[in-house]
């Protein structure tokens, strides 16, 4: 299959599978009117990032890398009852463009946007000694993948699952001899996952609307 196939049945499963979303077309207006870059989730990914959230009965997500929000509300959604969501975001322009979409899907009491840089932040809330979260989504910079995992760890319950975007890389990720700052902080990534004995993880190739790509899942089990 070509990526114009991948694109097509991209466009078949998700006019059957879901329905018109007024909320996240409006979330991706506002982000491309803004300038954001357009790389936020596929649908189909924004629906599975809230089914596992569902899934796991998740009241506190964290998610590292906010831009234009299209992927908080979709976690957001997913929360039980009582449930918060913390984002956080590097850029200040792209946490106002956050703000905005997650005001207008009325999620924002549900959602904390924080800026500034992630490791950081995930620094001061082992510090806090924060109430642990259910689930983890990590889609950021991929040099800062391993990072962003070991600080992760330190701040989920046991039985709590960490997903991370971005790790296949149109399958540049098998390439150890890859210069791709971006391709290398993957592998250190997966690598270091590999060694934890703490975990259980699986990845997952995907092909779609985003091209060839994929996510990494990890349960944290001990």
């Amino acid at each position: 299959m070509s990526a114009p196939d991948w694109d097509r049945v991209d466009h078949y499963l998700a006019s059957t599978l879901l329905e018109d979303d007024p909320v996240l077309e409006a979330a991706l207006a506002a982000s491309d009117e803004a300038g954001l870059p357009p790389i936020a989730v596929s649908p189909l990914q924004g629906r599975l990032l809230g089914l596992l959230v569902r899934a796991v009965g998740a009241r506190r997500v964290l998610e590292v890398g906010t831009l234009g929000g299209y992927s908080a509300i979709c976690l957001a959604r997913g929360l039980a009852a009582g449930g918060h969501l913390v984002t956080l975001e590097l850029e200040p322009r792209h946490a106002e463009v956050a703000r905005a979409n997650l005001e207008r899907a009325g999620l924002a009491d549900r959602v904390e946007v924080r800026v500034g840089p992630a490791a950081e932040t995930l620094r001061a809330f082992a510090r806090e000694g924060v109430e642990p979260f259910d689930l983890v989504f990590i889609d950021a910079d991929k040099s800062g993948y391993p990072e962003y995992f070991e600080l992760a760890l330190g701040l989920v319950r046991v039985g709590a699952v960490i997903v991370a975007d971005n790790v296949v890389r149109d399958g540049e990720v098998a390439d150890a001899t890859s210069s791709d700052e971006a391709v290398r902080g993957v592998r250190r990534f997966l690598e270091r996952v590999g060694r934890e004995p703490r975990v259980e993880a699986t990845a997952v190739q995907t092909v779609g609307v985003k091209g060839y790509d994929g996510f990494a899942v990890v349960a944290v089990v001990a």
